[in-house]
């Protein structure tokens, strides 16, 4: 009798499984630990950052993607289609954003951002939220268009996508289900991967830059708070400068884990994050063997 491992098994025992529940597991770790000696006020501070931080990545994920799709399909139609100078205007544009570093995209995108509030044009969260994601996935999306041109042009070349044009079947179907879902899906997954631990790095460090560059007031107004913005707080600060005091006096390194908790649990949360993504992602391209 044939006997099989069970269904998470091949998981667990892999890099990015292992990873994965590493990160879970930490973060469990922190809250218990907070939950424990850390006052209310500051938990409840955190809890609300690190939400607000991982929903608004993962809407970035989303957007990131949906942007990407639309745009390489405008890039192959206008290629189709041997319109030169729409080809060569979206090409422009794409450039044009390649450009701009990153962070400072999303730097001046958030500063408009946070005018639209003040000026009372997006009372609700939800609108800031999506702003946010749209202004990270504009600035991300050339990296997931790269890859999704690259995977069309792959395919296009190959035997199979004349022979299924042949049969009558539509280049939109062959490009959509057999080349980027039931050939590149992988491929795809895992730079959304990425995408996320980037989304989490631009945000925090936008938030973190813009919270030291105004006032705690302006702040509280306009953006929702994050970890990055938690990070800047003059108490988190406070508590990060502690971890220094260690180097000198050994012996105050325990009271750090009782007496400077919201500091070290915000960059704690940030660094396991960024890490564990990074690896999670390292991980399932060698388990696909990407």
């Amino acid at each position: 009798m044939k006997t099989g491992r069970p269904a998470g098994a091949g998981l667990l025992s892999a890099k990015d499984g292992r990873w994965l529940c590493f990160w879970i597991g930490a973060l469990i770790a922190l809250g218990i630990w907070d939950h424990l000696f850390l006052n209310r006020p500051a938990f409840e501070r955190i809890i609300n950052g690190f939400i607000n931080t991982v929903f608004i990545a993962l809407l970035s994920v989303v957007f990131t993607l949906a942007m990407a799709w639309v745009i390489t399909l405008a890039f192959h139609r206008l290629g189709s289609a041997n319109n030169r100078s729409g080809f060569y205007v979206l090409s422009f544009f794409l450039n044009l954003i390649r450009s701009i570093p990153q962070i400072v995209g999303v730097l001046f995108g958030y500063i408009g951002i946070a005018a639209l509030v003040t000026a009372g044009m997006l009372p609700g969260k939800a609108a800031i939220f999506l702003l946010m994601s749209i202004c990270m996935s504009g600035f991300i999306m050339p990296e997931v268009i790269d890859l999704l041109r690259e995977r069309i042009d792959h395919y296009v070349k190959l035997d199979f996508f004349n022979a299924l044009r042949v049969c009558g079947v539509s280049q939109w179907r062959i490009i959509n289900f057999d080349i980027l879902w039931k050939n590149s899906r992988i491929h795809i997954l895992n730079k959304l991967i990425s995408v996320f631990g980037s989304a989490v790095f631009l945000q925090c460090s936008v938030d973190f830059i813009i919270s030291v560059g105004l006032s705690s007031d302006v702040n509280a107004v306009t953006l929702p708070t994050t970890l990055g913005s938690l990070l800047a707080k003059m108490d988190s600060k406070q508590d990060i400068l502690a971890i220094g005091n260690t180097l000198t006096n050994p012996a105050y390194l325990p009271q750090l884990f009782f007496q400077h908790l919201q500091g070290l649990t915000v960059a704690s949360l940030i660094v396991i994050t960024l890490l564990a993504v990074y690896q999670i992602s390292c991980g399932y391209a060698e388990r696909h063997r990407l």
